[in-house]
């Protein structure tokens, strides 16, 4: 056997599968949004998209997570050091070159203001986000949820490791799965509907219910309890494999559960437990597409692979790349349909070219950086994208 044919047997083919589908998603979501809801079938077909931001939750829980626990079962202590050198290369390069074109280029801006710089710089835009008045790059707020949970994930796992106390850790998982409940509870009784009434009601509801971090842990611990189980519970983890196929299609199942349940996001049923609903859902198929039985596993494709290669990249300058195509062809009179083809090619172009000249220089510079240490063999997944 090759080397290039191992690395094609390692490689979890499914989470590629499950990317590619989350940057579509999220894609045609604000496609529909930027367009004015155009095509006229696209927002019927693209309402729940807004929920691929839930997938690459998931899908980034279970593969941090489980190359810490990699290094926790053989025994090795976790760095921090590493850890963030390893997510600095590979998250921020390019989301600095992101926030340079907004600031400097405002012909990039898909809507009229931006917060301030300092809030994208510290990863603090999601906190207190106002929709209507500084909604470019409001995307960014998934990137901000995301670099809390790589602040909070290892300080906890090397304190864990520390204590000795690694072994009842589970507690804390179902602990802040619960807390969840009770803080959205909370925002939601306390912060939006005191705002029910108000010109712009969905503009508290974003602030308030959908954007902060503390709101929005649930697919990440979905995926950091996969990543657990994955590593940790063999045993368990050969059983449940056997079944990858039944749950994906019972994923599928909570998923259709979800869309009716989150018709209107701003009920307090929707509220209070659409995002764990969604969290399992999405959680339940990313297990499918780990698991060895499974079609998801089992299929490759090429155009899966590329498309989650340029995931981040894509998730990062889209907007803002469908607003200039739609302002440089606003001269001509081009189908809805044709436009939103041409959209799909200019942000997959643009992405492209964002992975070459940013994202691969920084990644072959982070290789150069921690060469000299035993590189990780437990880590068969690829990189995540946010």
């Amino acid at each position: 056997m090759t080397h290039h044919q191992q690395n094609h047997q390692e490689r979890l083919h499914g989470l590629d599968h499950l990317r590619a589908l989350a940057i579509i998603l999220v894609f045609l979501f604000h496609y529909f949004i930027l367009s004015g809801g155009q095509p006229a079938w696209l927002p019927d077909t693209a309402q729940f998209g807004w929920t691929g931001v839930d997938l690459f939750f998931v899908l980034s829980g279970f593969l941090i997570s489980s190359q810490l626990f990699a290094q926790i079962k053989k025994g090795q202590p976790i760095s921090f050091k590493d850890f963030f050198t390893r997510r600095f290369f590979r998250i921020v390069p390019a989301y600095l070159a992101t926030v340079a074109l907004y600031f400097c280029f405002p012909f990039f801006r898909e809507k009229e203001s931006l917060p301030p710089l300092w809030q994208f710089l510290t990863f603090t835009q999601n906190i207190g986000l106002n929709l209507k008045d500084n909604g470019t790059f409001s995307h960014c707020w998934s990137l901000c949820v995301e670099e809390h949970f790589y602040l909070f994930l290892p300080l906890t796992l090397i304190t864990l490791q520390t204590f000795k106390r690694f072994k009842r850790s589970y507690g804390i998982l179902i602990g802040l799965f619960l807390l969840g409940f009770v803080i959205r509870y909370i925002s939601y009784t306390s912060l939006y509907l005191p705002h029910i009434d108000s010109a712009t009601p969905w503009m508290y509801w974003y602030q308030f219910i959908y954007y902060p971090t503390y709101n929005r842990l649930d697919g990440l611990l979905a995926g950091v309890s996969i990543a657990a189980i994955y590593r940790f519970l063999p045993q368990t983890w050969t059983y449940i494999s056997r079944w990858g196929n039944v749950l994906t299609a019972l994923g599928l199942v909570l998923l259709t559960g979800a869309y009716f349940l989150c018709e209107n996001q701003m009920t307090f049923n929707a509220s209070l437990f659409g995002f764990p609903l969604i969290a399992l859902g999405y959680g339940l198929i990313v297990t499918g597409a780990v698991s060895t039985r499974s079609f998801l596993y089992q299929w490759s494709s090429k155009a899966t692979y590329f498309l989650a290669t340029l995931s981040y990249a894509i998730y990062l300058t889209h907007k803002g790349v469908i607003h200039m195509t739609h302002k440089i062809l606003s001269g001509f009179k081009i189908d809805d349909n044709l436009m939103l083809f041409i959209c799909m090619i200019t942000c997959v172009g643009f992405a492209w070219l964002m992975h070459t000249t940013v994202e691969k220089p920084f990644m072959r510079l982070r290789s150069r950086i921690i060469r000299k240490k035993p590189a990780n063999k437990n880590v068969t997944a690829p990189e995540p994208a946010k």
